[in-house]
């Protein structure tokens, strides 16, 4: 991803709410699931890394970009933003011109 792309990202993130939550339990299967759905569906994913979680968001990023396969866009204070390719029909893919 160039640096253009991500910056595309970010600006777009900064208006989204986050649409997952990590808390105590960390990474578990359902948030894996959840979150592969979302990529799907929407591209771009916000996540917010709970303050009662045992990890923080800087520590999670790459494992949940690896686990969903998808690549992370930016780690701002406890959320994360993922990125991936749709392959789903009728997504708007956001960084096409």
């Amino acid at each position: 991803m160039t640096t253009k792309e991500r910056a595309k990202l970010r600006s777009i993130a900064m208006t989204m709410q986050p649409t997952t939550h990590i808390g105590k339990n960390g990474v578990t299967e359902e948030v894996a699931i959840q979150l592969s759905e979302q990529l799907q569906a929407h591209e771009l994913v916000k996540i917010n890394v709970l303050k009662n979680s045992d990890y923080t968001a800087k520590s999670l990023a790459s494992e949940l970009a690896d686990i969903v396969g998808a690549e992370v866009v930016q780690v701002l204070g406890n959320k994360i933003t993922l990125y991936k390719v749709s392959t789903k029909e009728g997504v708007k893919h956001l960084l096409e011109v």
